[in-house]
């Protein structure tokens, strides 16, 4: 490959699968433990199984689609394959929101941690960070620190995708080792009693569920769309992809159920005396404050050294993934031209780089900690997952004849199932985190309506685009009502566990939905890979008419 303005295809199956684990082992690992305990007890051990599961069945969808599309920025192009730029348009802004912000929690959890080390990052009291003051001594500016971590990951991601890789690589090394000796310590100090002390699951069934959302642990699964955002720069992606995919989750589900029951055990009993539901209080660094109570001081230390390096890891792991989202979205025709646009040296798309960077720094300021952030980024992640299954159906349906290096059985169970569980995280999250999330994605709606002039038409009217993303307006609009009539923050007028069972029959009936209104077989366009060559010109809508069947060969 020339580079002249293409994305270069360097990365390998090592790197791939290291970006997965990389993108999941972030914060999620060091701050979720505590607040798992404490809002569902020592069954929080079924949350993470139930995560796991949870991103599992949509990481095997996202394989489908993943090896058959080999895209950069593919979670926000899938849905305009499928459904049309508008459902491309509305994926594209939820999910620039998702991942732009997690670079700002990457940053600010590095920061709260390092705190430990340096009090003056942060504010007595609270979690949010220092800002700028009368003393000029940086330590007490934790605004500035995370800044400076932010600007860190633009300039290893500006040079090119490599530095990128060899960097995640060496950090993934380091911050895979430290939560393999926390779960080997806390293991000796084992305790039994701690899961009978007040009951396995003295917050019943709807703690476990709500553990999914508002504990962290979704959040801390979430790093399957970094691996398809890159599509465009993997080496046999067909093969590589699901591969990385499946590696990543099945290792992290260990690996945190682990750390998990490690945590629950190692916990001091007399730390109990109240019950688990201020445990999170207490340990509110949760591995570094159980190791200090046990008198382990040089697993504390190795805890913070990790504790700063492996959300740094994370969070630069997104700093690339977000402009291929950027980039994805803009060659959809549905934001602007500019983004579209590659370093012909490097194969970065360095607009959307700059936009990325300049979101992330917005983020750490209306939500200064961890905690503040973890629902909304949660809920927002899942909502771009989500759409996947949808997308399989629509092109198993619409595209049967389209190349399926991998090909997912039973789909006919599996994309029902993980869209059922999608709907239940977001519905999970809470009334707060549900009634403006969606009804900002509503808004998004109007305004794209309002702004029909400026959409794209050539390929699909606005009405038939409407119709094929009609379904998921109806999945927001049902969600925000059941959620305001619900046991989850809402009005408790649908009691629990019915409230899951009614949000589970609207999103296996919306699901179906969905699946039947894709774009029909003859309007269906797949750009080709190599069209990632030119994308100043990819935003012009295959004015060439030809069938999606006849576009669909993939090199």
């Amino acid at each position: 490959m020339s580079g002249q303005g293409k994305f270069k295809k360097q990365l390998s199956l090592m790197d791939l699968t290291f970006i997965g684990l990389g993108a999941i082992f972030g914060s999620g690992w060091l701050f979720a433990a505590s607040h798992v305990s404490a809002i569902a007890g020592p069954a929080g051990i079924f949350s993470w199984l139930l995560g796991g599961f949870a991103v599992l069945l949509l990481g095997i969808v996202y394989c489908e689609l993943g090896a058959a599309l080999p895209r950069a920025g593919g979670v926000v192009r899938y849905p305009v394959y499928s459904h049309g730029p508008l459902l491309g348009y509305l994926m594209g802004f939820i999910t620039l929101i998702a991942f732009s912000s997690l670079v700002a929690i990457e940053v600010v959890a590095s920061r709260q941690y390092a705190a430990a080390w340096f009090p003056q990052l942060t504010k007595a009291g609270s979690s949010d960070p220092t800002t700028l003051g009368s003393e000029m001594c940086i330590r007490d500016r934790g605004w500035l620190v995370q800044f400076a971590l932010l600007c860190l990951f633009f300039v290893l991601n500006y040079r090119s995708v490599k530095t990128f890789a060899i960097a995640n690589n060496l950090v993934s090394v380091f911050k895979f080792i430290v939560p393999l000796l926390v779960i080997g310590v806390l293991f000796t100090f084992f305790k039994p009693e701690n899961f009978q002390v007040h009951g396995f699951a003295p917050f019943g069934l709807s703690g476990i569920e709500m553990a999914v959302s508002a504990g962290g642990v979704i959040f801390a699964y979430l790093g399957l769309t970094p691996i398809i955002s890159v599509a465009s720069e993997v080496k046999n992606p067909q093969r590589t992809i699901p591969i990385a995919l499946i590696l990543s989750v099945l290792l992290s589900t260990a690996i945190y159920v682990l750390l998990q029951t490690a945590f629950l055990g190692g916990v001091p009993t007399e730390m109990l005396a109240n019950g688990w539901a201020g445990i999170s209080k207490e340990l509110a660094l949760p591995y570094r404050d159980i190791a200090l109570a046990l008198g382990v001081g040089w697993l504390a230390y190795l805890v913070v050294a990790d504790a700063v390096i492996s959300p740094s890891g994370c969070g630069n792991i997104y700093m690339n993934a977000t402009p291929r989202v950027v980039y994805g979205w803009a060659q959809t025709g549905t934001f602007f031209k500019i983004f579209t646009r590659i370093d012909e040296k490097s194969g970065i798309p360095r607009p959307a780089l700059w936009l990325t960077f300049g979101l992330s720094v917005f983020w750490t300021l209306p939500f200064p900690s961890w905690e503040a952030l973890i629902n909304v980024v949660s809920a927002a992640l899942i909502l771009s997952y989500a759409v996947a299954p949808v997308s399989v159906a629509a092109l198993r349906r619409n595209a049967p004849d389209l190349p399926r290096p991998f090909r997912v059985r039973h789909m006919g169970l599996l994309g029902p199932l993980s869209f059922i569980i999608a709907a239940l995280i977001v519905y999970w999250s809470g009334w707060k985190t549900v009634s403006w999330l969606l009804s900002l994605q509503i808004l998004m709606f109007v305004i794209y309506l309002l702004c029909s002039r400026f959409v794209p038409t050539q390929h699909l009217s606005l009405a038939q685009q409407v119709r094929c993303s009609a379904w998921l307006i109806g999945f927001y609009a049902v969600t925000i009502l059941l959620s305001w009539l619900g046991s989850f923050g809402g009005l408790g007028i649908i009691a629990h566990p019915l409230d899951t069972v009614v949000v589970a029959a609207c999103a296996l009936g919306i699901y179906y939905w969905g699946a039947a209104t894709g774009v029909p077989a003859h309007l269906l366009q797949f750009d080709a890979e190599d069209a990632e060559s030119e994308p100043e010109h990819a935003t012009e809508h295959s004015t060439d008419g030809l069938p999606g069947r006849a576009r669909a060969q993939l090199s």
